[in-house]
């Protein structure tokens, strides 16, 4: 039986600036290690949010910021999940990187690009999904707007994925979206769900938090509330198995009918 602590770090971005939102990151990953979390959760774009205007300049920050985050994971021995902006050929892409205890051992590249903020306008879209091996278990990642498409998280739990990672900056007024959405994502695909969310408000958008740890079952282990905080729970593994031996979903699927994602 494996049993894992897990967090989700929801805070108030400051807009461009990466400096602050280090140093909240950094004091946040060291009370939740105290908890005993191993695998934890940042926002997305948590190093600037969305400050278009200056994107590409903090873009070019992110290797420092990277390394600084690399190295308290090491310190703390903690795998992180979060999105930074990144820059590579002129082109600025929303990824979240996975690092393991210091290293970097995934990235991915968000797919899915928000129209109605502008993201398509400012960000390249990445091309590929990402489930990965750490020494926590298995990871799928997606970042905020991919929550509105399941052929995503079906193709990443059918990769044997066990924990989806969740960094978003998601919005009002569509909060029941997000928890109804976060819910259906664990239960159609039978296991874990951790979401970071910022809180706040940025320019004209105000952030509602409701960070989350699910379970398989769809059971709302943590929830934050509209401040800053961090969410530790413990995931327990057996749980995910003894539901898919029950209902077998993944096995019962028609794929000759409806195809693969």
């Amino acid at each position: 039986m494996k049993q894992l602590m897990c967090a989700s770090i929801q805070f108030n971005i400051a807009l461009g600036s990466i400096d602050a939102n280090l140093d909240k990151i950094t004091a946040a990953l060291n009370r939740v290690a105290q908890q005993g979390a191993k695998l934890v959760v940042l926002p997305e774009m948590w190093s600037c949010g969305y400050d278009y205007r200056n994107l590409e300049k903090l873009a070019k920050e992110t290797p420092r910021v990277l390394q600084e985050l690399q190295n308290k994971c090491r310190e703390l021995e903690l795998v992180t999940v979060g999105s930074l902006p990144e820059l590579e050929d002129g082109t600025i892409y929303n990824t979240a990187y996975v690092v393991d205890k210091g290293e970097i051992v995934g990235s991915y590249r968000k797919l899915h690009l928000f129209s109605t903020m502008r993201e398509d306008q400012f960000l390249g879209a990445g091309n590929h999904s990402l489930v990965v091996d750490t020494s926590v278990g298995r990871l799928g990642v997606a970042i905020c707007y991919d929550l509105r498409f399941p052929e995503l998280f079906r193709k990443l739990a059918l990769e044997g994925a066990e924990i989806i990672c969740i960094p978003a900056e998601w919005p009002k007024p569509r909060q029941e979206h997000w928890k109804t959405l976060l819910r259906a994502r664990a239960i159609e695909n039978q296991l874990f769900v951790i979401a970071a969310n910022c809180c706040g408000i940025q320019g004209k958008l105000d952030f509602f938090g409701l960070s989350q740890l699910i379970s398989p079952l769809g059971n709302v282990l943590q929830m934050a509330e509209e401040e800053d905080t961090e969410l530790v729970a413990m995931f327990d593994f057996s749980e995910m198995e003894k539901y898919r031996k029950k209902i077998d979903i993944l096995n019962d699927r028609r794929a000759d009918i409806y195809g693969t994602p």
